[in-house]
């Protein structure tokens, strides 16, 4: 990772980046375009009621280059909550540099240091490789399940 690279809490004025980002992950990922007007109050909602989950974003300078949300579950089994990581993404000009691998760091030390957060999980595209390979690099393994779906 780049030495100037910090990692923080996405802020509401970071809303059209991570907008952005995340309409260019629908579309890398899963061919998906994503209506514009729906993700912009998705994202804004998140960043105005940290209760649904928070992001944190990479910058170089000013300029954001990553991003990484969170969301929380409840798991009765193991009594704790686990933290989902949804909407990863950086910018082409800073893949394999680190910069995925210092947003989960972060969110991993937060996790750790969070009383009764006893994990994290991510899903995953099935036909996106890469972002397995960086999973697997960074200690995730799968799990077994299978994610169904249902939208109303």
């Amino acid at each position: 990772m780049d030495s100037a690279t910090c990692i923080r809490l996405a802020a509401p004025a970071d809303w059209e980046i991570i907008a952005d980002y995340n309409s260019r992950l629908a579309m890398e990922t899963e061919g998906k375009q994503l209506e514009a007007s729906t993700i912009a109050a998705g994202v804004q909602t998140l960043l105005s009621n940290p209760q649904h989950g928070r992001y944190f974003v990479a910058c170089v300078g000013d300029r954001v280059v990553g991003q990484m949300m969170h969301t929380r579950e409840w798991s009765d089994w193991r009594n704790g909550e686990i933290w989902w990581l949804q909407s990863v993404y950086v910018h082409p000009e800073h893949r394999r540099c680190g910069v995925f691998r210092a947003l989960f760091r972060h969110l991993e030390k937060l996790a750790e240091s969070t009383p009764n957060v006893i994990g994290l999980r991510l899903y995953a595209e099935e036909h996106n490789s890469k972002a397995f390979e960086a999973y697997r690099s960074l200690g995730l393994a799968h799990a077994g399940y299978v994610v169904m779906e249902r939208f109303f």
